[in-house]
């Protein structure tokens, strides 16, 4: 793969994940905020449908096999609790922009 298109597909996947992020209109350019280390769950803040179809459209725009990729490994559910004061700690796996460029140029899921 030339280096072109490896910056190529960085830039479409930011693209991607860009757009599902909602507007921009108040950062300076479109892709100021993300970078291949912004977490999906926590710095791009995908509730867990709009993550199912970034993923969705991930998996199809980039030919892209799942393999074992299961959103509920990054988007786990949270027990209910009656105790506003004791807040269940769950952890969760990374989940970053950086894992779906390499998986796409891999053309697999490379991750758990």
């Amino acid at each position: 793969m030339v280096e072109s298109d490896v910056g190529d597909i960085e830039q479409q996947v930011i693209a991607l994940v860009t757009r599902y992020s909602g507007v921009y209109m108040f950062r300076k350019k479109k892709y100021d905020t993300y970078t291949t280390e912004s977490n999906i769950h926590f710095d791009v803040q995908l509730d867990v449908d709009d993550a199912e179809a970034l993923m969705n459209e991930f998996f199809t725009a980039f030919n892209t096999e799942r393999g074992n990729f299961k959103l509920e490994n990054y988007y786990p559910d949270v027990p209910l609790s009656w105790n506003p004061f004791k807040k269940q700690i769950i952890d969760v796996p990374d989940f970053t922009i950086g894992m779906l460029i390499e998986s796409a140029k891999a053309g697999r899921w490379l991750y758990d």
